[in-house]
């Protein structure tokens, strides 16, 4: 059997990182497994579902490289949502109850305070037809719940190992609302079985309603996949991660931090595994690298100082031919590997670039504390053309006729040369800089 899994978002808020560890743990698995990742937006919540949040997890996603191979939204299926739901009727193990929310509320409450847990009675199913024909005089409106087997409910997680729940402990789930909408629970096994979903990766917060939709799996007649759970990921200090509060959103982290999409992927993949979390340039290395047996059960943190030093050191690697469209479009016209290749070291992330861009291509005001040595290493500057050998015969040169060695002798050249007390190798800067501008600013000439 081809593997298929997917990953199913509501777009009703931006992508934080957790969900996209989600979409990339699944979309690895296909991957290492030659099957396909499917992209289906599960946007049955009319009111919360908005276009632009759509829009958004398709651009998280192209941005990270994680394609899909197949796409579906769930707001394309009532019909087929209604004809599974008129089926489970028929057969009786989908049933019409009147309560409303308050008396719902006041059943749950009563049973925890006598430290039962809150399933529901089923109540409905003692209704005679009269019984529903009175509530439905009185104006109410029928919502439906499935009934489930009082058997117990087994399967083998990927992540988790044996898990087991008696079909006693489960409460009968609402799978239609009042108004005819079909809930989560209900379409997402449709989606699955109709879809030839083989596998379900998703969150642990998701594994009592697997014990619930293995049995409406298995009433519909649908395959019924294989899990895996996975811990879910919180912030560095432990709270849980929410797209309604915009949560370390995967778009923040892209425009306003300025993060690669291969340092978040090497840090997302590695989270909570048994591996190293180290760089990587390319997705195909993290599909050779990929073992959802090595996903343990601790909680993972994600930490956006760890995520930080990974895109430094992302971009330290980096070959000029994978970062010239992003200088280009920081406006650094004329930037080359030459120019790459020397600041590469110093940046945290890409935009950083624009300030060394503005050393060696802008006027910059030097740094003059002892003009006379600076009037005597300016003497001895080299002709042109430069070269990276260039740095050092000149410095070679201005100690020998100073004697000064060391910090004494390449602080006052850099502070004047750049303005700066830290920065990129002065061999590699230097040649940018240009015969020209370096006389200038040895001179203490704003050049």
């Amino acid at each position: 059997m081809t593997v298929a899994v997917r990953f199913a978002p509501s777009p009703t808020g931006l992508l934080h990182v957790g969900n996209v560890r989600l979409a990339l743990v699944n979309w690895l698995f296909a991957r290492k497994a030659g099957g396909s990742f499917l992209l289906r937006l599960d946007d049955t919540d009319e009111e919360r579902s908005k276009p632009e949040y759509a829009e958004g997890i398709e651009r998280d996603l192209t941005w990270l490289g994680l394609t899909w191979d197949r796409f579906a939204r769930e707001s394309d299926r009532y019909g087929r949502y209604d004809e599974v739901a008129e089926a489970l009727k028929a057969s009786g193990r989908l049933y019409p109850c009147y309560e409303t929310p308050e008396e719902l509320n006041l059943k749950r409450a009563s049973l925890v305070s006598q430290g039962r847990p809150p399933i529901y009675d089923r109540a409905a199913l003692r209704l005679t037809e009269s019984d529903r024909a009175r509530l439905e005089a009185e104006g109410r409106k029928a919502h439906w719940r499935f009934k489930l087997e009082h058997t117990p409910v087994e399967w083998t997680d990927l992540v988790r190992g044996p898990v087991h729940f008696e079909g006693t402990a489960l409460s009968d789930p609402v799978l239609i609302r009042e108004d005819g909408r079909p809930l989560y629970t209900l379409t997402s096994v449709v989606d699955d079985g109709d879809l030839a979903i083989t596998h379900v990766i998703r969150g642990e917060d998701h594994v009592a309603n697997t014990a619930v939709q293995i049995q409406i799996f298995q009433a519909i007649g649908a395959l019924v996949p294989e899990f895996a759970h996975l811990p879910l990921l919180t912030d560095a200090a432990g709270a849980g991660l929410s797209k309604r509060l915009g949560s370390l959103s995967v778009a923040s982290l892209r425009e306003e931090e300025g993060i690669e999409p291969m340092a978040l992927a090497s840090l997302l993949a590695k989270l909570g595994t048994s591996d190293p979390i180290e760089p990587r340039l390319t997705l195909d290395e993290l599909v050779a690298e990929f073992d959802i047996a090595k996903i343990a059960r601790g909680t993972p943190k994600f930490d956006p100082e760890e995520l930080a030093r990974l895109n430094a050191r992302i971009l330290h690697l980096l070959p000029f031919e994978r970062v010239a469209g992003e200088l280009a479009a920081l406006g650094l016209v004329g930037a080359d590997a030459a120019f790459w290749e020397a600041v590469r070291p110093n940046l945290g992330r890409i935009a950083d670039a624009r300030d060394w861009w503005a050393v060696t291509h802008a006027p910059v005001t030097p740094v003059v504390e002892d003009p006379g040595f600076l009037a005597d290493a300016a003497a001895l500057l080299p002709d042109e053309p430069w070269d990276l050998a260039t740095w050092g015969a000149w410095t070679g040169a201005v100690k020998g006729k100073t004697g000064r060695k060391g910090k004494d002798l390449f602080l006052p050249l850099r502070r004047a040369l750049t303005g700066r007390d830290h920065g990129p190798e002065l061999k590699n800067l230097l040649p940018l800089i240009g015969r020209e501008r370096a006389l200038k600013r040895l001179a203490g000439e704003t050049a």
